[in-house]
């Protein structure tokens, strides 16, 4: 039995969706580490530090949940905190394949962990942080897609007036 699991990503930026996968992990398991992945094979909007203060601020009502960054394989990183579950999300099909590939990898090199695969709300299914990205890149309004932490940073890097929230209508 373990207490512990890993939940990881790059979280650039973390949405509502990803909020509902921590928030549920969070119940299940005593412990639940959020994983910012350094990723420097992409170009991310948020630097390593913001993403973790965006993820600490939005998780700091969930005592159990622990954001810390990573680099590497995550099933390294895993071993070195003690973890046997990793949780990731999957929203559509296409999601599926590559995160299937990425667990049986997992599984060949480290078969004493478990991927556990779990999918968000329906309301938060479609939503991507790429798709964040790129409508915050193009004006958009992002409000209800992100939490309201990164609402914020959204208008500070994109400086629109448009991302202002609209949740309080």
């Amino acid at each position: 039995m373990t207490s512990l699991a890993i939940y990881a990503g790059t979280f650039d930026p973390l949405t509502l969706g990803h909020m509902d996968l921590i928030e549920r992990s969070s119940e299940i398991f005593e412990n639940l580490i959020l994983a910012v992945a350094v990723d420097s094979l992409k170009n991310p909007v948020f630097s390593l530090d913001e993403r973790i203060e965006m993820a600490c601020e939005a998780t700091a009502g969930l005592p159990n949940v622990k954001v810390q960054p990573f680099d590497g394989l995550l099933i390294d990183y895993a071993r070195r905190c003690g973890a046997r579950i990793l949780v990731r999300g999957l929203r559509a099909y296409s999601d599926f394949e590559y995160e299937f590939q990425m667990a049986l990898t997992n599984r060949k090199m480290a078969p004493e962990i478990e991927t556990l695969f779990m999918m968000p709300k329906e309301i938060h299914s479609y939503v991507s942080s790429s798709t964040v990205r790129q409508v915050a890149a193009l004006g958009g309004n992002t409000s209800d897609f992100v939490p309201d932490v990164v609402q914020r940073r959204l208008v500070e890097r994109f400086g629109n007036r448009k991302q202002e929230s609209n949740k309080g209508r």
